[in-house]
């Protein structure tokens, strides 16, 4: 069994013969200056130019990773890792490796991950032509932004790609994806499952390559944003949802038993159809929502919530159809009185406007029961306890 060390350095490298040099004799050299036991691996994902070759000359171990992405060979260096710390970081010089003593100090105080922030808000800096300005000031302020939003954490730089973090923290992140989000994820999960997190300002430094970088800042901008809300269902569902809801019910209140003027601005039933319309999506939403949090958190994908779990304590099936029942029936009885109508008026022509008003209120109560009766089944079939599943109790 291979001897354990206090740190190691993992590189993912794809052609990275220019600079690999370089990041190598910076890490040997902040290895020392840290003060720990460690060593520098290289992730290498296919490379051709001779980087393997330069890797082994300067003593740095090669951990061959067949799977392509990003993520992959992040994952395959770090588990073949012997520190019990260990930092990750691009093989392309832009990062200095001679500099990280302020993450050991961090990892040693406790902390389970420490990020690099290159973001003047963090107390980082980019030197001049470090990073194109479509990153700089609308790529990642707005993604961090959002990060720190949806999962409640302290860091500035989301997107860093110089953190260290624990071997014990690692696998308590289970994380799962293989590409670009590899990254997103690692912050998200650690945030979701409480482990300490911590900054450590620093320079991003101007690439040493000669060639484009492997990455696209819109293509993968997208994919960050998609992961992001992809693992909040609060922010893709709930909160989008429950606005929606909100606002449509009261505008079928305000409009469903005539016109309502609001200063120069009259609602009628054009409003009303429209208002029935955004209340029966947003409740949907809300729907999805719940159905998307089930399943992560039955899956393993989302840590539990004690108030989300708290919540079907005091919410099961039989008070959802209930509720469903009441809310149909209503609207079943709203719309039969617009037929009894009718048939008063031997089935012939009634004012539009109120007959309009009473069918489109009845339906909006009708299908809202409806959805109700079946999300619960829904939620209930999602919450069912199967081996290796431990969802929130939806009894």
């Amino acid at each position: 069994m291979p001897e354990l060390l206090d740190l190691t350095i993992v590189m993912p490298c794809l052609n990275e013969a220019e600079t690999l040099s370089t990041c190598i004799k910076k890490a040997q050299a902040g290895i020392t200056h840290a003060g720990v036991r460690g060593e520098v691996l290289i992730a290498d994902n296919g490379s051709t130019d001779g980087s393997i070759e330069i890797a082994e000359s300067l003593g740095a171990r090669v951990e061959r990773v067949r799977e392509k992405g990003y993520g992959n060979a992040l994952r395959g260096g770090i588990e073949a890792a012997y520190g019990r710390w260990i930092i990750m970081g691009d093989s392309d010089d832009s990062y200095d490796f001679s500099n990280i003593s302020g993450f050991v100090k961090k990892l040693k105080e406790g902390h389970d991950l420490v990020m690099g922030c290159r973001l003047p808000s963090g107390g980082g800096t980019i030197a001049k032509g470090a990073m194109p300005w479509k990153n700089r000031w609308i790529g990642n302020p707005i993604l961090s932004f959002i990060g720190r939003l949806f999962f409640r954490t302290p860091i500035h730089d989301f997107h860093c790609g110089l953190r260290g973090f624990s071997a014990e923290a690692y696998r308590r992140m289970d994380l799962k994806t293989t590409g670009m989000e590899f990254a997103s994820e690692m912050v998200m999960k650690a945030t979701l499952k409480g482990l300490n997190v911590a900054e450590v300002p620093i320079t991003l430094h101007p690439d040493g390559r000669s060639r484009p970088p492997h990455l696209k800042p819109w293509r993968d901008g997208w994919r960050h944003l998609r992961f992001m809300l992809i693992y909040s269902p609060k922010w893709l569902f709930l909160v989008p949802g429950v606005f929606l809801t909100v606002a449509g019910l009261v505008g079928v209140a305000l409009t469903c038993t005539g016109p309502r003027a609001l200063g120069r601005i009259t609602l009628d039933l054009g409003t009303l159809i429209v208002a029935s319309m955004t209340a029966i999506l947003g409740y949907q939403l809300v729907a999805q929502a719940f159905y998307a949090k089930v399943f992560a958190v039955g899956e393993g994908l989302l840590p539990n919530d004690k108030h989300f779990a708290g919540l079907f304590r005091h919410w099961n099936l039989e008070k959802g159809c209930i509720t469903g029942l009441i809310a149909s029936l209503t609207g079943v009885t709203i719309l039969a009185l617009a037929v009894w109508n009718w048939k008063a008026a031997n089935f012939g022509e009634l004012p539009t406007a109120e007959n309009l008003r009473r069918i489109v209120l009845g339906a909006t109560l009708t299908t809202l029961g409806l959805q109700t009766i079946f999300n619960s089944f829904h939620l209930s079939v999602l919450g069912l306890k199967t081996t290796g599943r431990r969802p929130p109790s939806l009894e």
